[in-house]
């Protein structure tokens, strides 16, 4: 599959000030495909479509990935009109390592973490851990009614070592299951941080969701718990920050629900 990744904004990163917007598309390797800039006056979907015809003119791209929720739509009635799925996504490391070789910020404004909806909580959960080396084969061809595993997360492709435990959160969703998983599809799962309010003893686990959401996915005052999601974190960071998040009825470990190899974007 061939896929570009795409960027429109501003070079100070100041979307309020700079009178000057720049288009940049890349290839996932990198390599330049298009680039140009115009007036704030004439930026818009129409100007977008001029730019990617350009672009297209030496070959056309399966899909164009989208990191900047603030010119989605640009990009999304374009790529409507050409034929050209857009897709929104956080793993774009390609055009942002362009981005920052030209000085522009990557900073994004973040919205303030909101609760999950109280009737989808689960029952209980726990931290977990899956050997890098086994992760894929226990999972890719398990019947779950939700599995995802992007093939550029394969431990294998990331050069992550097979001994390498891979840190996972495990939700025992009881009744509830199917509906929280469903509802996590929904929102399109990103990554999972550990967010400490008092070191060592209490905090909370976010779920960076779509392109800016935030859900507060759990919260503790547990020193032992604090400890294990230190430890958690400190996994992540080992394994270029490969974790998961997994969806179950009960510890039997026979019924499984839902099933996400995620990671922290760029890491």
């Amino acid at each position: 599959m061939t896929i570009w990744q795409a960027d429109l904004y501003k070079q100070t990163g100041d979307y309020s000030d700079s009178k000057t917007w720049y288009l940049l598309v890349c290839d996932q390797q990198g390599n330049l495909i298009h680039e140009n800039q115009c007036l704030q006056s004439e930026v818009n979907s129409q100007w977008v479509l001029g730019q990617l015809q350009n672009a297209l003119e030496k070959y056309t791209p399966d899909k164009i990935q989208i990191f900047r929720p603030q010119v989605l739509n640009f990009f999304q009635s374009a790529g409507s009109a050409l034929g050209v799925p857009v897709e929104a996504t956080r793993h774009t490391p390609a055009i942002k390592k362009l981005l920052l070789e030209k000085g522009s910020s990557l900073s994004l404004d973040k919205a303030p973490p909101q609760p999950m909806p109280e009737n989808l909580w689960g029952e209980s959960w726990r931290v977990a851990y899956f050997q890098a080396g086994e992760i894929i084969d226990f999972w890719e061809d398990r019947p779950l009614p939700i599995l995802s595993l992007p093939p550029a997360f394969r431990p294998l492709s990331l050069g992550v070592s097979s001994s390498q435990p891979i840190p996972g959160l495990l939700i025992y969703g009881g009744r509830k299951s199917r509906s929280l998983a469903q509802w996590l599809e929904s929102v399109r799962p990103v990554c999972l941080d550990y967010i400490s309010d008092r070191v060592g003893v209490s905090g909370g686990v976010v779920l960076e969701a779509g392109l800016n959401d935030r859900w507060v996915v759990l919260t503790f005052e547990d020193p032992e718990i604090a400890e294990a999601m230190e430890n958690y974190e400190s996994r992540k960071r080992a394994c270029q920050g490969l974790h998961f998040l997994l969806i179950q009825p009960d510890d039997s470990n026979v019924t499984y629900t839902a099933f996400w190899l995620l990671k922290t974007p760029d890491a």
